[in-house]
């Protein structure tokens, strides 16, 4: 926000926003005068006074209205013309999400996110880190389009992670993988010989991939995350089953930038920990 400048200064600034609106939004002083509901004489003395006077609150707030632009901004309390309902609009949108994540949204969100680090917190195990029979397991009964469809895009993901020059941070739950190798919960019923060759490209991948590819697993009974990723500085993605809830504002970004370092802080096993955890639920199944 700009700081406190003088009473002179804010006029004069007020006048040559109000006249820049105006060339903007192709608005004369009579059409402004009619739309504010003052006589043209007004506009025009608002646009030519000199002195340090600023007009009252109301005539600021409609010629704002009428302008479409912020009454902060006219009056130099703000850097952004665009109104709160703008900018809102801007920082905040809701998009449809598919079952699984094959839509091309996401996918172009990666992309749009080329050599940022990008830190995610998947709903379940990474799509992007499963064997084409787990896929096919788990998306196969839901889905109106087809389970080659889920596979393709997690492929894609993975094939963007090995050539885009980003790394990549998961953190999830450590529940999640050992309910999966046990086959409990969400999990029931994963035949043995699936879960055996799941946590084999797991451990492939976390491998081959390190330190690109970096996975944390937290403990759930101290610290939770709704599913989410963060594309760099540019865009936060909250995952919420059906949509896909997505700010631009770099202050919430760097809220829940935070709150993922967080995770990884206090992980309970670290990247490096990752390959042998997975050995040793391997190891369980019988």
């Amino acid at each position: 926000m700009p700081g406190k400048i003088d009473k002179r200064l804010r006029a004069t600034q007020f006048r040559d926003r109000l006249a820049q609106a105006m060339r903007h939004g192709g608005l004369s002083q009579s059409a402004l005068a009619r739309a504010v509901g003052v006589d043209r004489s007004t506009i025009s003395q608002l646009l030519t006074d000199d002195g340090a006077r600023l007009p009252n609150a109301h005539v600021v707030g409609a010629c704002a209205a009428a302008l479409g632009v912020s009454a902060d901004w006219l009056l130099s309390l703000s850097d952004r013309p665009e109104s709160a309902a703008q900018l809102l609009s801007a920082s905040l949108s809701l998009s449809e999400a598919p079952r699984a994540l094959v839509d091309q949204q996401i996918f172009d969100w990666h992309r749009e996110a080329a050599g940022y680090k990008i830190r995610h917190v998947p709903a379940a195990l990474p799509d992007m880190l499963k064997t084409r029979a787990m896929l096919e397991w788990e998306y196969a009964p839901h889905l109106g389009r087809t389970a080659d469809q889920a596979i393709g895009a997690s492929e894609d993901r993975l094939n963007w992670m090995r050539s885009a020059q980003s790394d990549y941070e998961i953190a999830m739950p450590i529940y999640e993988l050992d309910s999966f190798a046990r086959a409990t919960g969400y999990y029931a019923g994963v035949p043995a010989a699936l879960r055996r060759d799941q946590l084999d490209r797991f451990l492939e991948l976390s491998e081959q991939l390190y330190p690109r590819l970096r996975i944390y697993l937290f403990d759930s009974r101290r610290l939770y995350s709704a599913p989410v990723t963060i594309f760099g500085p540019l865009l936060c993605v909250f995952y919420a089953g059906g949509h896909y809830l997505a700010f631009r504002d770099s202050d919430r970004i760097e809220i829940f930038s935070r709150h993922f370092d967080h995770l990884v802080r206090e992980s309970t096993l670290t990247a490096r920990a990752l390959p042998d955890h997975l050995r040793r639920l391997r190891a369980e199944i019988a």
